[in-house]
């Protein structure tokens, strides 16, 4: 069996609408929780979904870490929060890993990745992403001190990955999947632009390629594109907002490994599709809502045991 929790955005919601919420579940039975139904009313509404809903997930000792625009959440198993962090160079957060003792968050807004040190709960790392033509830098900056980057969003960094290779980073604009080796930045292999949660998997890359509605798996030795779900519009809901104000249906975001065959996509109205690399269509495919507003966003295999009353 196959638990997940996949967190989700609303996009042209109003103010007492739920924006997004956090959903576990079991790909083989479709049980469904929602432990989080993100209806706060201090969001900032200014956007088209970039202050609303939850983001990025992450596990350390027992807890789980989930992401908001500029605020990481820490909540116990029976999602009761049991802390939260700010930094002035967290905004527009997305996706983010742990990897040794740290929380790297990508920081949309600033083009950076910043570091929580799990073991002080202190910010203490970060790095921006700089770019001149299709040449990358790094530069390194103290995420408590007052000489970090701007707030340009220029590459729109939305996914990082760390192994025992490296940091590696990726966004709507880098067109490449970026390794960073603790020194310099260099570019593993090139992707289309509108990428997101582009990763090293097997001898190959995994991404949600989302300007095309597709995900895919892409190595020297094969190659595997699955075309994201799409329904009739007439099963579609809340589709009479203007469209600057709405997620269009197949946008292709959140993306997680269960084995070496087979991964889990998200995608807008909010849906998961598991994928076997070994077949050429999704073997299962669950549908949260159909909200043309709701989209997936952050997507991981669950690690714990499934909450009890």
């Amino acid at each position: 069996m196959t638990k997940l929790i996949a967190s989700s955005v609303v996009r042209g919601s109003n103010q007492g609408e739920s924006h997004g919420g956090v959903y576990l579940l079991d790909t083989e039975t479709a049980e469904l929780l929602q432990p989080i139904d993100w209806n706060k009313m201090d969001i900032d509404w200014e956007g088209r979904g970039w202050d609303r809903g939850l983001r990025g997930i992450a596990f350390f000792n027992d807890n789980v870490y989930i992401a908001a625009s500029d605020e990481i959440f820490v909540f116990n198993q029976r999602f009761e929060q049991v802390a939260s962090y700010r930094n002035p160079y967290l905004k527009h957060c997305h996706e983010m890993c742990v990897h040794q003792d740290h929380l790297f968050i990508t920081s949309t807004g600033y083009d950076s990745v910043v570091g929580l040190n799990l073991t002080t709960e202190e910010f203490d790392w970060g790095l921006q992403l700089v770019s001149d033509g299709p040449a990358y830098a790094v530069r390194r900056f103290d995420p408590c001190g007052d000489q970090g980057p701007l707030q340009l969003n220029k590459l729109h960094i939305n996914n990082v990955y760390c192994d025992e290779g490296g940091m590696y980073l990726s966004g709507i604009r880098t067109e490449a999947l970026l390794r960073f080796n603790g020194k310099a930045v260099g570019v593993m292999a090139t992707l289309p632009q509108g990428v997101h949660n582009a990763q090293p998997f097997r001898d190959g890359i995994l991404f949600n390629d989302t300007r095309s509605d597709a995900l895919r798996f892409e190595s020297p030795a094969s190659r595997k594109a699955y075309r994201i779900p799409k329904y009739p519009p007439h099963k579609l809901t809340h589709t009479d907002l203007d469209d600057s104000r709405i997620a269009r249906q197949g946008f292709g975001r959140g993306l997680c490994v269960v084995s070496d065959n087979v991964v889990v996509g998200g995608s807008s109205p909010s849906t998961i599709s598991v994928y076997d690399l070994t077949k050429d269509r999704p073997t299962n495919m669950l549908t949260l809502s159909m909200d043309v507003r709701n989209a997936i966003h952050g997507l991981a295999v669950w690690p714990y045991d499934w909450p009890t009353a």
